[in-house]
């Protein structure tokens, strides 16, 4: 995984990159790897995994389906502009 480091803004290459370590699930399995994990204990967190993807793909498909209403989405709030723009004199 690489980062590049732009200006010496090194506090935003770091940010970048915990982003990226979030995405590709390396956090979650760094804690998975701090303790043993006994064979049954996996068997029933990976079927826990399979129930909840399986139910999360049929929720999605009963909303594309028209079945069930689309969840309302979550007001973006901090980002862009704090206000629109004055148009420029040309």
């Amino acid at each position: 995984m690489q980062v590049l480091v732009r200006d010496n803004n090194v506090d935003q290459a770091l940010r970048v990159l915990k982003k990226k370590m979030q995405r590709e699930g390396i956090f979650r399995e760094m804690k998975a790897r701090r303790a043993y994990e006994k064979p049954s204990e996996r068997r029933n967190r990976e079927d826990a995994e399979a129930i909840r993807r399986a139910r999360k793909a049929a929720r999605k498909q009963a909303v594309r389906d028209g079945l069930i209403a689309a969840p309302k989405k979550k007001p973006m709030t901090g980002r862009g502009p704090a206000r629109p723009m004055a148009p420029t004199a040309e």
